[in-house]
């Protein structure tokens, strides 16, 4: 079942402009150092910040509280698989948000997708709940 979708648009050139006025203050406070570390090896920066900070925002979206009701931004970080596949990896009171709303019985898988288009990035954020017994007797 889903429990949540989120999405969001991101303009990259607000977040280049964000990271030249406020450098590493602003990606110390929304970043965590698995995605600044991908980021600072990326030819463009802002717009692998810009896919994360999309990405934050559908996470709090999908999770129905958005950014205000008290998930700090590096609760929600974007890592990625080998194959380079985003995920989301939550923490703190995200993690703890996700488990509010996750019925008995199940788990919560969080799905990301993340695209860029200059000047526009963009995150989409799907998290579906999984009986747990749901492969059960399926060998």
């Amino acid at each position: 079942m889903i429990l949540g979708i989120g999405s969001d648009l991101c303009n990259i050139d607000r977040i280049a402009g964000v990271l030249a006025r406020h450098g590493d203050r602003f990606r110390r406070r929304v970043f965590t150092e698995t995605e600044l570390a991908l980021a600072a090896r990326r030819r463009h920066e802002a717009a692998t910040l810009a896919k994360r900070w999309a990405a934050k925002e559908a996470c709090s979206k999908a999770l129905g509280t958005g950014l205000a009701m008290g998930i700090a931004w590096r609760d929600m970080a974007v890592k990625n698989l080998r194959t380079g596949q985003p995920t989301m990896e939550l923490t703190g009171w995200a993690a703890q948000r996700l488990a509010e709303m996750t019925p008995p019985g199940h788990s919560a898988r969080v799905y990301v997708t993340l695209t860029d288009d200059h000047p526009w990035a963009q995150a989409f954020v799907v998290i579906e709940a999984l009986a747990d017994d749901a492969w059960a007797g399926t060998t």
